[in-house]
């Protein structure tokens, strides 16, 4: 149970790495760039007239743009709050309410209705105005970066920077779009019923009494306002969609000029001054005082989530070396058939988590404890943070290279790699982790001076660490192979890239390479978690063919031997045993490639995906495949634009085409060793499975090829009706055939291993394939029948439900002997064979009365139709020679003749034939 829950505990951390790493990374990368400082922060704001003026006269005269491309200091925020919650009218009842009630009902639910209406056309001329100006700034920033080129100064860049952080922060609410449905949703609802109640309390005659013309009018008014709230709320969730798809357009333009912008000067002889100052500012700086207020506030804000993280890392750190022990203790069973399990794999990757947790949570604690604090201690809090999401990823790596651990026993790694692994990642995170605590102090408006020195200082150790650990790292993978081109390409280039990037840093375009730097080292820690995956899957299919290749083993021994046995017995048969064909086997090489053909596709898939998500938000160019439009396909409905299909659409359809292929061709190792070898399934059933899975996966696979490329089913169902007419007529042997098939498969009449008669042919099925299926007969030739014919004739099957079957002995003996000592003899003869079953019991009858003998029949079951010849071999023999024994006679056929001699000559014949003179009796 202890070893369930471990297990439960470290899919669920599985899972929430998933969910939450990429959050986690971007936001730990997010700290790590250097701040925003612009001279606009350091003055008040300029009023919003005055920045539509602006805007207009950039539109007015663009000629002066030519000289100076600014952008606007004041840009649009896109800040829209979220709805309240639906409005819902209590409308009366006609039926049981007073007419005054229903009245001040009406009233009240007129006046909310109105209300509602005024706040959402306030909220709709906000939402248009907002997007007018948005677009009336995209479009001229887009003209001033078109006209400026790459030719752009520093403050130029940052002030992108600062608009673009403003974009980020300053958001549509949440779940804005959905709240406008709710309110379209209820205000529609509420339409219905009023037009409900309208009919019920009209009369069928006039209007009296100025109460009913009054509610009558109310009727009226509330039913148009809430028309009118509903066109409103239609155009508000419209211009809201526009605004967010406005400001996605925004965000991608500005991050696809930012990242090739320089962010600071080259750096020089002022860089090291404030270098000696930005260390001096950290050291002393006074927001250590309040450490103290800051560790007493946090506590009381967070007491219950920082004791239990101190319990935690008590019991964690009491339980260390249990956890070592245990880690060593799950790789002994490792190799061993019998006891090996993936289980133990699971365990040990627990345990190995297990042990990298301790130094992770005392830095999660710190920063619990200073999350309180004043401003540089807030951002010192940030900073652990991030520090302790580095030391779950380098900790988690390490613990998996412990001697006798995780990569050694279970996974087989190279002992070289292992041993650098050890070496170099303390190393390493005794220099990353001081660097990643102190990187978000830079963000803050007193730090913010010191980026370019302490911030680019900080970076180069940073990144000369990182070359040091990859030429290690790089070096001991390469000892084994030291002559593999790709391997010493590699070295180089991880090696050579962080200097590169802080090179590029000095150079001005630090924003730039921090943004790099950090994603290649999330790339690589996405990269090796997904490897730690592949190894989790290879170790379990690894562990499962090889129970496979025994229990494989013991069932051909026992085959072989039953086999030798009955060509032992059938020597004097004279006809050749079948072979046994009880399931169409794979070899197990052809499994174990398939699998892990299988398997390293889809972490290629995996990771492929994790590196697109990770580099997709700084190269938004990797989307100029979604620009190259190939073709068009229409609609179908009236009104709307065709659907543009462009090169990234190909791609995609290519991609899953071969997808296809792949999981078609791979598909029934990957089965037989993760599903099917566990289950206990009858001859065949696999064999079916696997087929049929296969057809699924093919059709699937072309029919979302064929969506990708924007070919409609209701299009394409015209095309498949034509198909099917035509196959109809002109291919309807085939057609009938592959349809046998499928319903051969499914009902399963006859399946693989199973002996059948059909049209005076008896064999035993060894293959079903899409047109026909084989059957190899007693004579060991294949007869290669269509399916149809298994469908449409008689059909003979001896093994399909029960392999017994029953054998009929015939004996006679002479008249004279006595019946009831031959029954009983042939009955003894019948139950001591051992071919003869018990259950159904053999029997012995006297069926009849021959002109030479008494008839008797011996009627067994046997267990296999094979032994049918065997067994009545053994019984003729031992009947004719128990008979002999017992003095009873197993007579010959006889007939008595009697020959007369004619008196007279025949009519006709007037001399007798010499013939018949010589056998004249007389």
């Amino acid at each position: 149970m202890t070893i369930r829950l471990l297990l439960l505990l470290l899919c669920s951390l599985a899972f929430w790495t998933s969910g939450v790493a990429a959050q986690q990374m971007t936001a730990a990368l997010d700290d790590l760039l250097p701040p925003v400082q612009t001279q606009t922060e350091q003055q008040p704001p300029v009023q919003e007239e005055d920045s539509e003026n602006g805007e207009n006269k950039d539109q007015e005269a663009p000629e002066e743009e030519e000289k100076e491309p600014e952008p606007s200091p004041t840009p649009v925020k896109p800040e829209i709050e979220a709805l309240e919650e639906p409005l819902e009218s209590q409308l009366p009842a006609p039926e049981t309410e007073d007419i005054r009630q229903q009245i001040q009902k009406l009233e009240e639910a007129l006046n909310t209705r109105q209300q509602a209406l005024g706040t959402s056309q306030e909220r709709l001329e906000f939402a248009e105005s907002l997007l007018k100006r948005l677009d009336n700034e995209y479009e001229s920033f887009q003209l001033r970066l078109e006209r400026a080129g790459l030719n752009l100064t520093n403050q130029y860049a940052n002030l992108l920077r600062q608009r673009l952080e403003r974009l980020r922060s300053q958001t549509i609410a949440a779940g804005l779009t959905q709240g406008i449905s709710a309110q379209l949703s209820a205000a529609r609802e509420e339409q219905l019923r009023l037009e409900e109640f309208e009919a019920v309390i009209n009369p069928t005659d006039d209007i009296r009494g100025q109460l009913e013309v009054r509610r009558a009018r109310l009727l009226r008014q509330l039913h148009g306002a809430v028309t009118e709230h509903i066109e409103v709320l239609n155009d508000y969730y419209s211009t809201v969609t526009q605004i967010q798809d406005r400001l996605e357009a925004y965000k991608e333009l500005l991050q696809q000029r930012l990242f090739w912008l320089p962010s600071t000067n080259t750096i020089n002889t002022e860089t090291f001054g404030k270098l000696f100052q930005s260390v001096s500012w950290l050291v002393s700086n006074p927001g250590w005082s309040g450490l103290r207020e800051a560790v007493k506030a946090s506590f009381n804000e967070d007491w219950l989530a920082i004791t239990a993280l101190v319990i935690v890392l008590i019991i964690l750190s009491a339980r260390r070396t249990a956890f070592r022990r245990a880690l060593v203790k799950t790789g002994e069973d490792v190799g061993n058939v019998g006891k090996d399990h993936w289980n133990l794999t699971l365990y040990a990757s627990l345990l190995s988590l297990l042990r990298a947790l301790p130094a992770v949570g005392a830095l999660g604690l710190v920063s619990l404890l200073l999350d309180e604090g004043n401003e540089f201690l807030h951002a010192l809090s940030r900073g652990f943070s991030n520090a302790a999401f580095t030391m779950l990823l380098l900790r988690s790596v390490y613990t998996v290279a412990y001697p006798e651990g995780l990569g050694e026993r279970h996974f087989h790694w190279n002992s070289n790699t292992l041993q650098a692994l050890r070496r170099q990642i303390p190393l390493l995170l005794w220099i990353l982790t001081p660097i990643v605590i102190i990187m978000p102090t830079m963000a803050i408006p007193e730090g913010s001076a010191y980026s370019d020195s302490l911030g680019r200082a900080l970076f180069a150790i940073a990144s000369l660490a990182l070359a040091w650990f990859a030429h290690q790292f790089m070096s001991a993978v390469r000892q084994d192979q030291p002559g593999r081109r790709a391997l010493k390409i590699l070295h180089v280039g991880a090696v050579a890239v962080p200097p590169m990037l802080a090179v590029l840093s000095f150079w001005g375009y630090h924003y730039s390479a921090v943004r790099l730097e950090g994603l290649m080292f999330m790339s690589i820690c996405w990269l090796a978690f997904v490897i730690l995956l592949h190894y989790l899957g290879l170790r379990g299919l690894s562990v499962r063919e090889r129970r496979m290749a025994l229990i494989r083993r013991l069932e051909e021994r026992e085959a072989e031997r039953k086999l030798a046995e009955a060509r032992e017995a059938a020597e004097s048969t004279g006809e050749a045993m079948p072979a046994s064909f009880e399931s169409p086997r794979q070899d197990m090489n052809d499994i174990s490639q398939q699998s892990e053909t299988l398997l390293r596709t889809l972490s290629l898939v995996v990771a492929g995906i994790g590196l697109w998500m990770l580099w997709d938000d700084v190269f938004p160019a990797l989307g100029i495949f979604d620009a190259i439009t190939l073709w068009s396909i229409d609609a179908g409905v009236e009104g709307e634009d065709p659907v543009p299909i462009n090169l990234g659409d190909l791609m995609l359809a290519l991609a899953v085409g071969a997808g296809t292929v792949l999981a078609a061709r791979n598909l029934p190792g990957t089965l037989e060793v993760m599903f099917l070898s566990r289950l206990r399934l009858e001859p065949g059933v696999g064999y079916a499975i696997t087929t049929m899975a296969t057809y699924i996966i093919v059709f699937i696979g072309i029919i979302a090829a064929l969506g990708v490329l924007g070919v409609q089913w209701s299009k394409l169902q015209w095309l498949v009706a034509a198909l099917g007419v035509g196959l109809g007529f002109g291919l309807q042997e085939i057609v009938a055939n592959f349809v046998s098939g499928l319903i051969l498969l499914f009902e399963r009449p006859i399946r693989v291993g199973d002996t059948v008669s059909i049209g005076g042919i008896t064999g035993t099925v060894s293959r079903i394939r899409i047109r026909a299926t084989t059957l190899v007969d007693w004579d060991r030739k294949e007869q290669i029948i269509p399916n149809k014919t298994f469908v449409t004739q008689d059909l003979t099957n001896w093994t399909l439900t029960d392999a017994i079957t029953r054998v009929i002995v015939r004996v006679g003996v002479a008249y004279g002997s006595d019946v009831d000592k031959v029954q009983e003899l042939l009955f003894r003869i019948a139950t001591d064979n051992e071919r003869v079953v018990d259950d159904p019991a053999p029997a012995v009858f006297c069926v009849g009365l021959g002109d030479s003998s008494v008839n008797f029949e011996i009627r067994v079951f046997v267990r296999d139709i094979n032994d049918i010849m065997l067994l009545s071999h053994e019984l003729h023999a031992t009947i004719t020679r128990s008979l002999r024994e017992a003095g009873i006679e197993i007579p010959f056929p006889q007939r008595d003749i009697h020959i007369r001699t004619a008196t007279g000559s025949f009519p006709g014949r007037a001399v007798d034939s010499p013939r018949e003179q010589a056998y004249d009796p007389e």
